[in-house]
């Protein structure tokens, strides 16, 4: 169909979603940005974050983990480390990540070389907790 916007969002382990959207928002790392049908051709880096689209009338919510955005005037590729529904979501999982990413950083200093990946898990898992109780 012509007016149609197609989304694909793809991790290493599957396609997480294929379908048309109206329009999609997406966690870029220079700041978030929508996407609706007929957009120039972009190429983009995703940073963690939410990325949402609108399909009927009723958006749908993905927690994202780095990678990148493809767009052309009709599709959009999304390829990530991770993305997770915001319904599909173990809050219970997420909850614990966080504490042992809080506890970790807590006996880490900036200079140690884990202090960024502990740093990282943690923002994952407060992405995760704030995209889930939006679902």
């Amino acid at each position: 169909m012509a007016g149609e916007l197609t989304l694909e969002i793809v991790t290493p382990e599957r396609v997480t979603y294929r379908g048309t959207v109206d329009e999609v928002t997406i966690p870029g790392t220079e700041g978030e940005f929508g996407v609706l049908r007929g957009h120039a051709p972009l190429l983009a880096s995703v940073d963690c974050g939410e990325l949402s689209f609108l399909r009927d009338h009723t958006k749908t919510r993905f927690a994202v983990h780095s990678g990148y955005a493809e767009v052309s005037a009709s599709r959009v590729t999304i390829l990530v480390e991770s993305a997770e529904r915001a319904d599909e979501i173990d809050r219970e999982r997420a909850t614990r990540a966080k504490q042992r990413a809080e506890e970790k950083l807590a006996k880490l200093r900036k200079e140690d070389s884990e202090f960024e990946r502990a740093h990282l898990a943690l923002i994952r898992a407060l992405t995760r907790l704030n995209v889930s109780t939006k679902g």
